[in-house]
């Protein structure tokens, strides 16, 4: 079949419950709670499979007795599904704004940076200012995330900025700029000493953020700048309340954002000087599409609230 062929029977055999029902099977690797989530027979749900895999001439799923997993045609037909229903829930959401006032659902992903300040103060004002905007706020890391966002599961995502920022697709606005400290109980031996140095860093317990993230690469780079292995003994965590836990009953040390220091009296930053590591805050969104209107009333609040900072 053409592209063109392929594009015709898209526009005029393609059902929105097809999409739907894909979306669900992907989130469930189950057609029975897929179709239960739709309120939809079995025996209904696999029928619309097959009828989207006939119309398609490719096999979306791969079934086994544990379940289906989609196939490589089946993940680019999930992804443009998720987008699809997107823009559907934005069509609604701008309609019911034209007639009701600003309104709708927004799916925030936040990273370390954001979490314990810039978003529970903006999620305030947006409920002060606009009580009919809800909100949904998923925690992870870029690698997470990123996908999430392209395929219209998250809204935005907003946090440190990657070192290599993502283009493609993707606009991301800068909010604010803070240092990157070292955190300890104010008890720890360190906290006594003036400008320690990066051996007695190495020389402790940390707390680093995941491999994959650029405040991780940046911490590395800082003690082999320094002629230093990074530090071995570690775990990792971007959880803030493990992380704050951690730090105030043991020796553990971690590298945070400056603001997020003062949200624990018991916790001091240590005099060391990061040349490598950096902080800018933002927020990052799909580019080439119009955002809601809930969406764009959000980021301009962001603004707001990170003059702040």
């Amino acid at each position: 079949m053409s592209s063109s062929q392929l594009e015709y029977h898209l526009l005029y055999r393609l059902k929105l419950r097809q999409l739907r029902l894909l979306v669900a099977v992907d989130q469930h690797r189950n057609i029975l709670k897929a179709s239960e989530q739709l309120n939809m027979a079995q025996p209904a749900a696999t029928k619309n499979i097959r009828d989207l895999e006939d119309l398609l001439q490719v096999s979306l799923f791969n079934r086994s007795s544990r379940g289906v997993t989609p196939t490589l045609y089946g993940e680019v037909v999930i992804k443009h599904a998720k987008l699809i229903l997107s823009q559907i829930k934005q069509t609604s959401e701008e309609i019911t704004t034209l007639s009701q006032g600003i309104t709708g659902h927004i799916n925030v992903g936040t990273l370390l940076a954001a979490a314990p300040t810039l978003i529970p103060q903006s999620i305030l004002t947006l409920r002060k200012e606009r009580p009919n905007i809800t909100v949904s706020v998923t925690e992870g890391t870029n690698d997470k995330l990123m996908p999430a966002l392209r395929t219209g599961d998250i809204d935005l995502v907003i946090g440190r900025l990657p070192e290599f920022r993502e283009r493609e697709g993707l606009t991301q606005q800068a909010l604010y700029d803070e240092p990157i400290v070292i955190v300890v109980r104010k008890k720890h031996p360190l906290a006594k000493i003036d400008n320690p140095t990066f051996q007695q860093l190495a020389d402790c317990d940390w707390i680093l953020p995941p491999p994959q993230t650029s405040l991780r690469r940046q911490l590395e780079a800082e003690f082999r700048n320094a002629g230093l292995e990074p530090p071995v003994n570690s775990i990792e965590s971007i959880s803030i309340l493990t992380n704050f836990k951690l730090i105030s009953e043991t020796d553990m040390i971690a590298a945070m954002p400056l603001h997020v220091v003062s949200l624990n009296p018991a916790l001091t930053a240590l005099s060391v000087e990061l040349k490598s590591a950096s902080s800018a805050t933002g927020v990052t969104y799909r580019s080439g599409e119009n955002l809601s209107p809930a969406v764009d009333y959000y980021i301009k609040i962001l603004e707001k609230v990170a003059k702040q900072f």
